[in-house]
């Protein structure tokens, strides 16, 4: 199906010698007749909203969980997830205090090892 389309230009080559070539996925395909390229005349921005994220992050670190916030937001935990893993290599390896302090805290543990007669 090689019909010539008026006014469309290929994304790659600028070339207006373009013809339509199908459908994909209800969507009309076309194929630039220099480089071959096939392209649709509109994509869609894929993901989520810009301000999802850090509302997100922030509810993970105030204590909430992945699949609360999913279903608070309507995130997918696995982007979520995603998404604090980013955030967590801009973090640096260790901390460094500025001080060391001289006490410490020890709290008791008694355990028992051997056998109940």
């Amino acid at each position: 199906m090689n019909i010539k389309s008026e006014s469309m230009e290929c994304p790659e080559g600028k070339s207006s010698d373009v013809n339509k070539n199908w459908h994909k996925r209800g969507k009309q395909n076309y194929i630039c007749v220099d480089c071959g390229r096939q392209f649709i005349d509109c994509y869609q921005s894929r993901g989520y909203a810009e301000e999802i994220k850090p509302e997100c992050l922030s509810m993970y670190v105030n204590g909430m969980g992945f699949r609360a916030i999913e279903r608070i937001k309507g995130v997918h935990h696995t982007s979520i997830i995603n998404w604090v893993k980013q955030v967590g290599e801009w973090l640096p390896d260790a901390y460094e205090p500025d001080t060391i302090p001289r006490v410490g805290e020890l709290e008791e543990l008694e355990t028992f090892v051997g056998k109940k007669k």
